[in-house]
């Protein structure tokens, strides 16, 4: 039995088979998914290496990443060998990524198309499960002053206020806004409710001389702006 339980344990591996030794001799870019989440887990359980244990988790969301950053606590402890540490270790590493990716999105400053603001409102809603409803700030050049969010709700909505949107554009000097939230189903379509709030904000921004220039809905596959469908 003790040589069968040897067969998964990590150490007994070629040293350029481990993660940790592979990712100093080859790059970071040779490893797959599931030996970067081995490198976080550290350890697997006594029937499985951490590898294995690593590629059960990605079998779990069929290699979809973004799926992985879905989870929560619960959901991570609920496969055995991660413990609530294993958890945040995994949930800080993918947030990493996540402020990496937003970070050099907002580098880009200058808003020119629906796509540039997608790419930035979509940073921070990415693999959310539920609605965030956020604003970009920008000045006269079109340039972002802030990211701001709003309102964050439930699977199929969330509450917007456009005091609250109006107030914080003047706190911060904005000529213009751009509205954007997510749909976590993935439909890019506009509701009914979508349709009625974002006329209420233009027509609101319009008494107030701050252009609400675009409405993103985003999705995990894509966007839709109602600047460019002419539903603004």
């Amino acid at each position: 039995m003790d040589e069968y339980k040897e067969h998964f344990t990590i150490r007994n591996w070629a040293e350029e088979d481990r993660p940790r030794e592979k990712l100093l001799i080859k790059g970071r870019k040779s490893l797959s998914d599931a030996e970067l989440l081995a490198i976080l887990l550290g350890s697997g359980t006594r029937s499985e290496s951490a590898v294995d244990l690593a590629r059960r988790i990605i079998q779990e969301v069929n290699g979809n990443l973004a799926e992985l950053s879905r989870m929560g606590i619960k959901e991570l402890t609920k496969f055995n060998g991660i413990g609530e540490a294993k958890a945040v270790n995994i949930l800080a590493a993918l947030e990493l990524g996540r402020r990496r990716s937003e970070s050099e999105v907002i580098a880009r400053e200058k808003i020119t198309n629906s796509r540039d603001a997608w790419e930035v409102l979509k940073s921070s809603m990415d693999d959310m499960p539920y609605e965030e409803f956020w604003i970009l700030l920008l000045n006269k050049a079109n340039k972002i002053i802030r990211k701001v969010i709003i309102s964050e709700g439930g699977i199929s909505g969330t509450v917007v206020d456009p005091k609250k949107i109006f107030k914080i554009a003047l706190d911060h000097h904005a000529s213009s806004i751009i509205l954007g939230h997510n749909h976590p189903s993935g439909n890019l379509q506009p509701s009914e409710a979508d349709m009625k709030i974002t006329r209420k904000i233009r027509d609101a921004g319009n008494l107030l001389d701050i252009n609400v220039l675009d409405h993103i809905i985003s999705g995990d596959n894509g966007y839709y702006s109602f600047a460019d469908e002419g539903s603004l």
